[in-house]
């Protein structure tokens, strides 16, 4: 995986949330992330498609701000192929295209909001935070993945033979297999999602960390898949 330099611009950490733009006008880019960092947003850009693609199957986000009309791979197909990797992950497009039809199409893809250019900056913002706020609010205190039953708030698993409690970093790399239950999650994602690496430092952890679960759960719940990474059994 590459780093954030090399995959598109970044920001310090920041607060308010974690946006990915992806837009293949510069203009739009540079505007829209200055604004959203002097909000206290953490942000990320993409100049094309394909590259936004790849950050929003490397890193995990907020939400994804994505236009349509972009040469190579087109917003409609960036958008699909993400929904089918996250059914979860909020997106806003904000596209030119204001017909009926285009928006009725991206809603039925898995969008969340569609804003149409020329927009107010003010309005994205507000309807950003909107979409942060409801995926705030709809968090769920239990989470359930075949015999895996995870406790939010006590941060305790339960996989039919009692009730076990896990450490901080344990409990945040089983939430993410579970919120990928069945689909097998790259090595890559896991350390943005859980220790916050957007690069691959060299470092095992990961590794160490499944066999703590494994231990206390047993070996067969979580699976190896050789040159890929590890995927949570949901059966």
């Amino acid at each position: 995986m590459r780093s954030p330099a090399a995959l598109g611009e970044t920001s310090p950490v920041a607060s308010s949330g974690r946006v990915l733009l992806i837009d293949d006008e510069v203009r739009i880019l540079n505007f829209v992330s200055r604004a959203l960092r002097s909000e206290g947003f953490v942000v990320d850009t993409a100049g094309d498609g394909t590259l936004g693609l790849e950050m929003a199957n490397s890193c995990s986000y907020d939400v994804i701000v994505l236009d349509l009309l972009m040469p190579g791979m087109d917003g409609s197909t960036v958008l699909r192929r993400i929904i089918e990797g996250r059914a979860d992950q909020p997106v806003i497009v904000l596209s030119a295209l204001g017909d009926p039809d285009s928006k009725v199409g991206c809603l039925d893809l898995g969008a969340d909001d569609y804003l149409t250019k020329p927009f107010s900056l003010d309005e994205l913002i507000a309807r950003i935070r909107a979409r942060i706020r409801a995926a705030a609010r709809t968090t769920l205190t239990r989470m359930t993945a075949g015999r895996v039953v995870l406790d939010v708030v006590r941060r305790a698993v339960d996989t039919g033979g009692g009730e076990v409690l896990l450490a901080e970093r344990e409990f945040l790399l089983l939430q993410e297999f579970m919120k990928n239950a069945g689909r097998t999650v790259s090595k890559e994602r896991l350390l943005s999602a859980v220790w916050g690496y957007h690069f691959d430092p060299g470092t095992n952890v990961v590794d160490v960390y499944v066999r703590r679960l494994r231990t206390k759960l047993g070996t067969e719940l979580i699976q190896t898949v050789r040159g890929e990474g590890y995927r949570l059994d949901a059966s």
